[in-house]
């Protein structure tokens, strides 16, 4: 298991990015949340195995139908998400 925060920049709120992402999300077998931040990045927490974490991301970020809306994204790994089920929006 890995878990990975990534910082997406761009025209993120107010577009659906955040809908688009969890939707997509039903399609890969991980767990985490995504929010709105104040400065008007969107961020997403994410864990599970590698292949399906990095799978997520990329396909976010260039496949999905709200990588047009990005200009760029940060990606670190974090220590793996604990007592996290499913995936979710966290409003802001």
């Amino acid at each position: 298991m890995i878990a990975k925060r990534v910082i997406f920049r761009g025209r993120v709120q107010g577009v659906g990015f955040r809908y688009a992402v969890k939707n997509l999300a039903r399609s890969f077998d991980v767990c985490g949340w995504v929010s709105n931040l104040p400065d008007g990045t969107v961020e997403l927490q994410v864990t599970g195995e590698p292949g399906e974490v990095n799978g997520f991301i990329r396909e976010i970020v260039e496949e999905s139908s709200v990588a047009h809306h990005l200009k760029s994204h940060f990606v670190e790994i974090i220590p793996p998400l604990t007592g996290v089920n499913g995936f979710r929006i966290i409003r802001s």
